[in-house]
């Protein structure tokens, strides 16, 4: 299975030294699988002239050192690359995580309002959110922050008016029809169901993040005690 991408029609000019290649115009999982496959062949296939890739929702920004390649150049190798890649073979490498999740009130600050707003009771709010198995589209905002998708249509919901000033790291939140984790404290403005006492940011980690795009993660829910023993902080 071939990536969904046209050397002509995909890439685009970013800037003197950076191109873009899209793989589609619409967010979905289909679109983020052609992106990890693209990212990772051409992370393996180290091009010399490459200087950093950048995955998006849809795209991948290449940088590159434009005093020893041209633009034309740099997209011609490219394709060599890309024009080679069984997308079904990295299909077969993604990772199911499981990530354990604490979701009691003293951290899941926004558990009781979403469950009036929702007309729901806590307990069917934790179920709604570790039911499913999300996919990691993209890691950004801050290293190790994963974007994953989507949440129950029941569960979601648009960000807080006023965003906090901090939140905890480890915080699970959801935002709009997606769920993500703070790997610092940060500010933010995610509805925060609860927290996961896991490591999201390492420079131990490849990449620094201990989530990958392309990743599948299902939530766990752990008791107080559980949490406090994998070394979650409250």
């Amino acid at each position: 299975m071939k990536l969904n991408y046209s050397l002509g029609e995909s890439f685009n000019v970013a800037s003197v030294d950076s191109v873009i290649i899209y793989f589609g115009q619409k967010i979905s999982e289909s679109v983020a699988k052609d992106v990890r496959s693209a990212f990772y062949a051409l992370k393996n296939a180290k091009i010399e002239s490459i200087t950093e890739l950048v995955p998006s929702y849809t795209s991948i920004m290449v940088t590159y050192n434009f005093l020893k390649i041209s633009h034309k150049d740099i997209c011609k190798k490219i394709d060599e690359v890309l024009r080679v890649v069984d997308k079904s073979c990295s299909e077969n490498r993604a990772r199911l995580i499981s990530i354990p999740v604490y979701y009691g009130l003293e951290v899941g600050l926004d558990l009781q309002k979403l469950s009036k707003i929702k007309n729901r009771s806590i307990d069917e709010i934790i179920s709604l959110h570790v039911d499913k198995e999300y996919f990691v589209y993209v890691i950004g905002f801050s290293p190790g922050f994963p974007y994953m998708g989507e949440v129950d249509p029941i569960l979601a919901t648009s960000r807080l008016a006023n965003p906090r000033a901090k939140v905890p790291k480890g915080s699970v939140g959801i935002a709009d029809n997606q769920t993500a984790i703070y790997p610092q404290s940060s500010p933010g403005g995610w509805q925060i169901l609860g927290r996961t006492p896991i490591e999201l940011f390492d420079t131990s980690y490849d990449g620094f993040s201990y989530l990958k795009v392309g990743d599948r993660v299902k939530f766990k829910q752990v008791n107080k005690k559980q949490f406090l023993e994998l070394g979650g902080k409250l």
